[in-house]
């Protein structure tokens, strides 16, 4: 007896089981447009969700992105109709889908900035943190920390690099706005903190 006429229920389910991951898979990474959600640094084809300032280049929140596909722990975007992947160099335990949703998103965080005190405004603009920001506002200057070290966007500290050797935290309080801003070198401070 075959192995095909001894397990046909099983082979069955397993094929019927492969088509449902597949098509789970291809759903949870789908193509879509949207707007950037964060400030994000480029060197000219590539971004880092680490968003290291050595980046030529920032490429503003609410610049419209097309996704047209998915590569090894990056997303191909159109940016603006420029061509960019945004790499998931440091945050691999989120699910690439997941990943590009948190980056590109279905409203304009610049009509949302609009609301916020002019102050604020600038402190976006300018990629820089200033106390009273909230999480959305702070993610949209500097990007999102990295999984990793940043494993819930409700932890009270989100942590940051502009280099490999430069670290801040942004420290939130209970309300969830900024309550400070911490870092080792009083340079880097001064230079991620909003006047």
């Amino acid at each position: 007896m075959s192995t095909r006429q001894r397990f046909p229920v099983h082979r069955g389910l397993l094929l019927a089981a492969t088509a449902l991951l597949a098509a789970s898979a291809a759903h949870a990474q789908s193509t879509f447009n949207g707007w950037l959600c964060c400030n994000m640094r480029t060197d000219g084809g590539w971004i880092s969700e680490i968003n290291y300032d050595s980046a030529r280049r920032v490429i503003p929140a609410g610049t419209p992105v097309q996704i047209t596909g998915y590569g090894r722990y990056r997303v191909h975007t159109l940016m603006n109709g420029e061509q960019q992947d945004l790499g998931n160099d440091y945050s691999r335990e989120i699910d690439m889908g997941a990943f590009a949703h948190r980056y590109v998103v279905p409203y304009n965080p610049q009509r949302r900035l609009r609301a916020a005190p002019p102050a604020v405004q600038q402190a976006v603009r300018a990629s820089r943190v200033r106390l009273g920001m909230t999480r959305e506002q702070v993610a949209m200057s500097l990007g999102y920390p990295i999984a990793n070290e940043t494993p819930s966007l409700d932890n009270r500290v989100w942590k940051y690099w502009r280099s490999s050797g430069e670290e801040f935290h942004v420290i939130f309080n209970r309300r969830g706005v900024v309550e400070s801003i911490r870092s080792d070198d009083p340079d880097l401070r001064a230079r991620v903190t909003a006047r």
